[in-house]
């Protein structure tokens, strides 16, 4: 089996992987050590020996003996590695026992304790639920690198000091913790759509768990209006995904996609979360962005898309939720609408904020001034975006577009 498909995998069995042991053990930082080193073992003897014929099971096993090991090392401990022993030697015996999908979700949420503060609650949650790797949160989050390793740290310190328990919180508890839930799942699932590294645009492994966990989640809060519509979100989104590259890889824009290969079905559903909820109160941030990714959807095509609805939306999602993101996305709609210099006159608002350096700012200016009729200054905005880009999907096609605007 290829490095990559066993990483791949691994990603998808950790958090499954951690929640089991976590449900077990209770010790939220020995765990995730012990699952650390069991993935760590993992990586190169299933890509050269191949797949164990339950992997999940393996790494289970491998991860409690570490445990174990952990424990003993620590003399103070006596009595509770005897309990710990007793419980690993009980545990892998059925290799095929089913884990309960409520295990990642009661981790999901454990990770988002309020006894942590919201930015190591993210941070913590995109490691360990996410799979995301630390420079890949970083990315995700705007932050330096350190800081990401700094919050992560503290936040399993918290967790042990806080004493958290296993399970999914009731009442008011859980809907402090919901906010950060939606928006770890959220970012999870954007790192799988559009993947911030790395050699591919998609990564399917990420978004198809954002989405099972999102689901779960609206099953088990159906009156939530913004769960339902962060779950409309991500099925609208993911509708397009098969129209989102070429045979090739290579990015397809928006505009370009075939619109007929599009999933009606993960639409219809989508809009009809979406028209449920916004019946139901007012809307939230991932509801209006949910009725942004509507719009695009029931176009009949690129051109006939209500561009000026579009831009009203993200106003609204701005003065929800204030975020450079959401003013960049604004600054395209509202150039498709009104103009681009109306659009470019947006973007100089995020000259000097935490999208300064981000190479996805260079690529809507070049989309702006290419719009504009400015060929030298959008080829040197696509340049300036490319060379910043860390997917190479992504710097691929920045990198064509600035070639065929310096060819005419």
């Amino acid at each position: 089996m290829s490095a990559g498909r066993v990483e791949e995998l691994l990603r998808t069995l950790s958090p499954q992987v951690l929640g089991a042991l976590v449900r077990r053990h209770g010790d939220f930082a020995r765990c995730e050590d012990a699952v650390q080193e069991a993935l760590v073992a993992a990586h190169p003897a299933w890509s050269t020996d191949g797949l164990p014929a339950q992997p999940a099971a393996w790494l289970r096993t491998v991860a409690t003996r570490r445990l174990v090991d952990g424990l003993r090392a620590d003399a103070a401990r006596e009595r509770r590695e005897v309990s710990v022993a007793r419980e690993a030697r009980l545990f892998a015996p059925a290799a095929d026992e089913p884990e309960p999908q409520d295990d990642v979700l009661a981790l999901l949420f454990l990770c988002c304790h309020p006894a942590l503060t919201p930015g190591s609650q993210l941070a913590l949650t995109l490691r360990t639920v996410g799979g995301l790797t630390t420079a890949e949160v970083a990315r995700a989050l705007l932050v330096p690198e350190a800081t990401v390793g700094q919050r992560i740290s503290r936040a399993k310190a918290g967790i042990r000091a806080a004493g958290g328990r296993f399970l999914l919180p009731a009442g008011d508890e859980l809907v402090a913790r919901l906010p950060v839930v939606h928006q770890v799942l959220y970012l999870v699932f954007n790192e799988g759509w559009s993947a911030s590294a790395g050699q591919e645009l998609l990564r399917a492994d990420l978004t198809a768990e954002a989405l099972r966990l999102a689901r779960l989640l609206h099953r088990h809060l159906p009156s939530s209006g913004e769960t339902a519509g962060l779950l409309a979100l991500m099925l609208l989104q993911d509708s397009r995904r098969a129209t989102r590259t070429d045979p090739s890889g290579a990015l397809v824009p928006l505009a370009e996609q075939d619109r007929s290969a599009w999933d009606r079905a993960q639409v219809e559903e989508a809009v009809a979360l979406l028209t449920r909820a916004l019946r139901a109160g007012s809307a939230g941030p991932y509801q209006v962005q949910a009725a942004i990714a509507a719009v695009h959807a029931e176009a009949p095509s690129a051109e006939q898309t209500d561009w000026a609805q579009v831009a009203g939306l993200y106003a609204v999602l701005e003065r929800l939720a204030p975020n450079p993101v959401a003013t960049l996305n604004r600054a395209v709609a509202v150039g498709m609408a009104q103009g681009p210099q109306a659009g470019l006159d947006l973007l100089a608002g995020l000259a000097d904020g935490p999208l300064a350096g981000h190479h996805r700012l260079s690529a809507v200016r070049g989309h702006l001034l290419e719009r504009a009729g400015d060929r030298a200054g959008a080829a040197a905005a696509y340049r300036v975006a490319a060379a910043r880009a860390a997917n190479v999907r992504e710097q691929r096609f920045l990198a064509l577009r600035a070639a065929r605007l310096e060819q005419r």
